[in-house]
């Protein structure tokens, strides 16, 4: 049986988010328990399936330049190892070297948890660029993902500036923030996750 804690309404969660800014589009969402760095992730004890977006600064593809504080890069090893337990999904961007250091699963491959990975572009979903992603879903399969909401028209922005690119760059802010039909997919995702050693067979 799951345990599940109540958010600030008194509400209970059905889905906990892990590593979310403090203004976090989460918890204007109902059924999300959300952990925020002043609550700190790393207290989280729950068996909630759980949405968790690590710091990705120093796995990126300009992880060289970032400034990564003492102790960031283990938030995403944290992260991986609730998804793992627990059930859910893991967002990080294309490129991030946390894949290889994990061994987590690309292409067509399912890791021993019945994990495996998906690439996204969040303008599907309304983000002012293409915002390449990865996710890593662990207690679902393909077939059971829900649809997604797709925002047609090509993005005005990019996530960074690159020679001879005309378009314009977004904020960091608007890097970190996730959209909120991105955020509502990946909670549909996690709810329909089970903990890895579940019975799968109710899975599509």
């Amino acid at each position: 049986m799951r345990l599940f804690d109540k958010n600030k309404s008194g509400v209970k969660a059905l889905i906990s988010v892990l590593f979310a800014r403090e203004d976090s589009i989460y918890k204007q969402l109902p059924g999300c328990d959300v952990w925020d760095e002043k609550r700190n992730a790393l207290n989280f004890r729950s068996n909630n399936q759980v949405v968790a977006h690590p710091p990705c600064r120093g796995w990126g593809r300009l992880r060289k330049f970032a400034s990564v504080r003492p102790g960031e890069l283990a938030l995403a090893h944290f992260a991986v190892d609730v998804v793992q337990q627990n059930g859910g999904v893991l967002e990080h961007p294309s490129g991030s070297s946390l894949w290889l250091d994990r061994e987590l699963p690309v292409f067509d491959e399912i890791d021993s948890f019945g994990g495996f990975t998906l690439k996204v572009y969040q303008s599907d979903w309304g983000h002012k660029a293409r915002k390449s992603t990865l996710l890593y879903i662990v207690g679902s399969n393909l077939n059971n993902l829900p649809r997604p909401s797709l925002c047609l028209g090509k993005p005005e922005y990019v996530v960074a500036p690159g020679k001879g690119l005309i378009r314009k760059s977004i904020s960091k802010e608007e890097r970190e923030h996730t959209p909120i039909l991105f955020a509502q997919y990946l909670i549909e995702i996690a709810k329909n996750t089970v903990a890895p050693g579940c019975n799968y067979d109710r899975l599509g």
